[in-house]
């Protein structure tokens, strides 16, 4: 089926990505969520699957979708553009999430493609991201698809 990734703006559009986001966040509480579309540059996209439907009137149809489409969100990235590693230009993925019905199906690869080029667009050098340690599922992914250690997230919680 065909895909589209889009900036998700509204508040329909959070409304339905937020349980998406809760499949990695599980731990914190939808306000929590919600908030960090207060924070500066954190820009959240949404990978869409088109299906064909029944054509819902212009205005009851979800923003982008096109006559006789109804669009399912399928992953979502949340993103903001740094200069934190290396000092040099980078797109930093702050929530990478695929849906998890959706995973294994190639959802997670086309949206990591379609930001490497939105990145490049930006005029970013680098994309990063961290990974929790007891994600081995996710960081083999991302291995497979190019990315590689490059060293540690080191914290301590204030």
């Amino acid at each position: 089926m065909p895909t589209e990734v889009r900036e998700v703006t509204t508040d329909a559009g959070w409304d339905e990505a937020v349980p998406v986001l809760r499949q990695l966040w599980s731990h914190v509480d939808d306000e929590f969520v919600y908030g960090w579309r207060d924070e500066d540059d954190y820009r959240l996209f949404g990978l869409y699957e088109a299906a064909e439907a029944a054509a819902p009137a212009a205005e009851d149809r979800p923003e982008g979708t096109a006559d006789g489409q109804s669009a399912t969100l399928v992953a979502v990235a949340g993103v903001s553009i740094q200069r934190v590693l290396h000092h040099e230009r980078h797109l930093w993925i702050h929530d990478f999430v695929v849906d998890e019905p959706r995973r294994g199906e190639g959802v997670g690869r086309e949206l990591l493609d379609w930001l490497d080029e939105w990145a490049r667009d930006q005029e970013c050098e680098n994309l990063a991201l961290a990974c929790w340690d007891e994600n081995d599922d996710a960081r083999s992914f991302y291995e497979t698809e190019g990315l590689e250690v490059w060293g540690q997230v080191m914290e301590r919680e204030l």
